[in-house]
């Protein structure tokens, strides 16, 4: 019994380390994906950022399907066209000029007119409308943020900081929270996650953020700790959020088309939410604070 206790507790570390080793590796084929959608295509004045609009309209196509799965898993074809078609219209719509983030209300009008459609196509199935609605509701606007801030002055550099930033909040959490364990954070709906690796991942998306901001960017250093703060805080709050969302709907993941994180909504949901505050923070530069 005692033997067969130390042999469990042996092979811990080495599930850790397997699990941590496939989560890198597919995070890394990611990462460099996005990467070159950013900075390494972009240069072509004929392709006009085509690149960056593809993987953020295929990336809204797989969360619409992922969400439609979750929510409406009795019509999930039928959820996942409407807000597929809702979630693609308006990124083409930010990719051809006709949204701006202050002024321009079409897309805005897109998507709430996008999520009660989506409410409509699944009333009378087993499933609460508002739950279709709020898929809509939960992509649409993240995309336009990023399309948004793509297009802005210094863009490459306010989504590069964007994704360093998510990038580095989720994996400082996991590393520092699972090798240094301590109080759990929420247990009722995150079991897995700690306060050291709250704290982990809020000093390193801090310090990302300023790194980021001295190479490539035009910000001060202290606007930069505190958009790389906020967006760590946003990062972890979109993560907690989802997982609240799972519980809510019975699933433990979003999808499996990630080896190692699940589905694509488990790999970005800190990001839709850092996204927002990181386009805010691109509207208070616009007026002049932190530069």
């Amino acid at each position: 019994m005692g033997h067969g206790n130390g042999e469990s507790q042996s092979r811990q570390p080495s599930r850790f380390w397997s699990n941590f080793a496939v989560r890198a590796a597919s995070g890394a084929v990611l990462a460099s994906a996005a990467l070159a959608a950013v900075w390494v295509f972009d240069w072509s004045t004929f392709l006009r950022r085509a690149p960056f609009l593809l993987m953020v309209a295929v990336g809204g196509a797989l969360l619409s399907i992922e969400w439609a799965a979750m929510a409406a898993p009795q019509v999930p074809r039928r959820a996942a066209i409407v807000t597929t078609v809702v979630v693609t219209g308006v990124i083409l719509l930010a990719y051809a000029g006709h949204y701006d983030l202050t002024f321009d209300y079409a897309a805005w009008a897109c998507v709430f007119a996008g999520a009660l459609l989506a409410a409509g196509v699944v009333r009378g199935a087993a499933t609460r409308a508002i739950d279709a609605a709020y898929g809509v509701l939960y992509i649409a606007p993240a995309c336009l943020a990023i399309m948004w801030l793509r297009e802005t002055q210094q863009g490459r550099g306010w989504v590069m900081m964007l994704f360093a930033t998510t990038w580095a909040a989720d994996i400082a959490a996991f590393v520092v929270g699972s090798a240094l364990k301590g109080p759990k954070l929420w247990p009722r709906f995150s079991p897995n996650k700690t306060w050291t690796g709250f704290f982990g991942g809020l000093a390193a998306s801090t310090a990302v953020s300023v790194g980021i901001a001295a190479e490539v960017m035009r910000l001060s250093l202290a606007g930069a700790a505190l958009i790389g703060f906020l967006g760590g805080l946003a990062t972890m709050a979109g993560d907690l959020w989802e997982s609240m969302l799972k519980r809510r709907f019975g699933v433990k993941d979003s999808g499996d088309l990630i080896p190692g994180h699940g589905g694509l909504l488990d790999r970005v949901d800190g990001m839709m939410f850092a996204v927002m505050v990181f386009a805010l923070a691109r509207l208070v530069v616009r007026f002049g604070w932190a530069h």
